[in-house]
């Protein structure tokens, strides 16, 4: 298997360090809001991730961190006259109900930053015994940047282009404008905790340094995240980690590309920004979940409605591929053609891309098989599709009944037996040679946006068209 580390910035082979289990961290959401898609990009491509990786046989120790404490909390919670404890448990359970949504999976472990409040000041304490870190008079203790000799190596920044725009701010006591806060001074009253140097809290960076080493050791197999994390957040990372438990801090770097909204960032200020709430009363959420993994984790992803529109129709093209087939009474398919193609498409730096269009493939011979109707072909059709099910699982799609997916329209007020009524009075219809009444029958179907596909034995099927 083949995955490309950001550090390197080439693929390389993945050997675990401990054979046959995989630790992961992903830096994971700050909860002061809802998610939003570029959250959903992140989140959908580590699960595919640590789903393939377990497919493989694989033990993986998947760890996601949620920072529920910071300024935007904090300042978000004064706007709204609350505890900020209560504002990110609200939005804590609302971003478990849209992970859930979206097919990803849980972690198997959740640390959040105010549980780890002591082990982050004694890692603080670690790194100013060992002179990479100093308080300041005000309360505050910067990381020295300048004390790690290796700082830059994950970005490929110099230290001194860091210097270029660098800034030390009102309040700030920074010996050098490229040092960075691990403690931040608080007043009393404010959100904060006592600490050998006062009253306050943590620092972005050293949360995950604290969190991932508490969950996986000071060295582990693969750190993860966004690609806007890579600096400074994740050299930061690096540098606290390294110069504090003089250990390599992770073996492989991974992080997914940006999500764009019509080829523009999303941006609050260009009026294009989503929460993954607001593209769910509009569109199916397996439809997202099949635009953000269509590409590969690493490449930008456009949404617009096209791309989302393109992704339903090829969803529906499953289904249809999938409906009527016998799927659970179907001898397992293994070591197929297709099967091996997928898993040398995932093996290679987890191709989602490639890996779709080996199920298209098989979808193509479901579909020659179902219009040649025999007592082989219906046999193998329905390995077929369960071999589809089977591999779509790896992705997080095609659970599904085909009738689920293909009439989901349906919660939006579509009365199932007046179409079957309607599908039944057709059927009457052609077969008394009404074609007027039949296509007039048709017609009201459509009016409701129902498609009704008629069989090649006679009989007829449907499902919703959306509009």
């Amino acid at each position: 298997m083949q995955i490309y580390n950001s550090f390197t910035q080439r693929k390389e082979e993945f050997v675990p360090r401990e054979a046959g289990k995989v630790g992961i961290y992903v830096c994971g959401i700050t909860t002061y809001d809802y998610l939003h898609l570029g959250h959903a990009r992140m989140l959908v491509a580590f699960d595919i991730v640590t789903r393939y990786l377990r497919s493989r046989g694989l033990e993986v120790d998947y760890v996601r961190n949620i920072t529920d404490i910071d300024d935007k909390i904090i300042n978000r919670a004064k706007e709204n006259g609350e505890l900020f404890s209560e504002l990110t448990a609200r939005f804590i359970s609302a971003m478990h109900e849209d992970e859930a949504a979206l097919g990803v999976l849980p972690p198997d472990q959740e640390p959040r930053a105010t549980g780890h409040i002591g082990e982050i000041v004694a890692l603080i304490q670690t790194l100013v015994d060992k002179d990479h870190a100093y308080p300041a008079s005000n309360g505050d203790v910067y990381f020295s940047v300048t004390s790690f000799a290796d700082y830059g190596r994950l970005s490929k920044k110099k230290m001194d282009e860091l210097l270029d725009g660098a800034r030390i701010e009102i309040g700030e006591l920074k010996r050098d404008p490229r040092d960075f806060v691990l403690w931040k001074r608080a007043e009393e009253g404010a959100v904060g905790w006592d600490s050998p140097w006062g009253y306050g809290r943590p620092g972005w960076h050293i949360e995950c340094s604290a969190m991932s080493s508490c969950c996986l050791g000071d060295n582990f197999d693969i750190h993860g995240g966004g690609s806007d994390l890579l600096f400074p957040h994740h050299e930061n990372e690096i540098a606290q980690s390294e110069a504090a438990n003089g250990v390599k801090f992770a073996n492989l770097w991974m992080h997914n590309g940006p999500l764009r909204i019509d080829n523009e960032k999303m941006s609050k200020s260009l009026g294009n920004f989503f929460t993954v709430r607001e593209v769910l009363k509009v569109y199916d959420a397996e439809v997202l979940r099949h635009l953000l993994i269509a590409s590969h984790y690493r490449s930008a992803i456009n949404y617009s409605d096209q791309g989302l529109k393109q992704s339903e129709s090829t969803l529906e093209r499953f289904y249809n591929a999938l409906k009527g087939l016998d799927i659970e009474n179907a001898k397992t398919l293994a070591n197929s053609r297709y099967e091996k193609a997928f898993v040398a498409a995932m093996d290679d730096d987890f191709n989602t891309a490639e890996a779709f269009g080996v199920l298209m493939d098989v979808v193509k011979e479901v579909n020659q098989l179902k219009a040649e109707p025999s007592e082989a072909n219906t046999e193998l059709a329905g390995q077929l599709g369960a071999l589809l099910v089977r591999l779509g699982a790896i992705l997080g799609i095609l659970q599904r009944a085909p009738e689920d997916f293909l009439r989901r329209g349906m919660d939006a007020g579509v009365d199932a037996e007046h179409i079957e009524a309607l599908i039944a009075a057709r059927e009457q219809a052609r077969a008394d040679k009404n074609w007027a009444e039949a296509d007039r029958i048709r017609d009201e179907l459509a009016a409701l946006h129902v498609v009704v596909e008629d069989g090649a034995r006679g009989g007829s099927g449907w499902r919703i068209e959306q509009p």
